[in-house]
């Protein structure tokens, strides 16, 4: 089964907190410091908010697996459509560990497709391919490339 993300940057996490308690009728099912998540199943979305330092908006979309196939096809899917993907690989992201891909569509929204394989008591490593080599989003609330890391390229047919 895959699962739609979506991941919020926030002002003031605990008035979000208490607005999504209430529009999903349940407590979080992380919560931190700076960060909170919800597993729905109904409607079946991971739905995460975040008060990192960057202004309020959405940070970032994705596809969330539970099998590694799921990951590579979602990857094969993407590169079929003429979408660069970014494989990350194995990364330390909002409180867990993850495989991970990023693409950037030709809005400049950054999408992850990852599998989670765990959990982290740190939020993560930002990234773990060198500054150099992928910049990141200096505001991101996660740690979603740069839309200049991942180039769109969209091809006529």
């Amino acid at each position: 089964m895959k699962r739609f993300h979506v991941h919020v940057a926030v002002e003031n996490l605990e008035q979000s907190i208490q607005f999504y308690k209430g529009l999903f009728g349940s407590p979080p099912t992380v919560l931190k410091e700076d960060y909170a998540k919800w597993m729905l199943d109904d409607p079946c979305v991971n739905f995460a908010i975040s008060a990192r330092g960057r202004g309020p908006g959405l940070d970032h979309l994705g596809i969330q697996v539970e099998q590694d196939e799921e990951l590579k096809e979602v990857s094969a899917r993407l590169k079929a459509a003429n979408m660069q993907v970014l494989d990350e690989g194995a990364t330390t992201c909002c409180y867990a560990k993850s495989e991970k891909e990023w693409a950037i569509d030709p809005q400049g929204i950054a999408w992850e497709t990852f599998l989670t394989t765990g959990s982290a008591t740190e939020y993560g490593d930002d990234h773990n391919v060198s500054a150099a080599e992928v910049p990141m989003v200096k505001q991101s609330a996660c740690c979603a490339p740069s839309v200049e890391s991942v180039q769109v390229e969209i091809k006529p047919k």
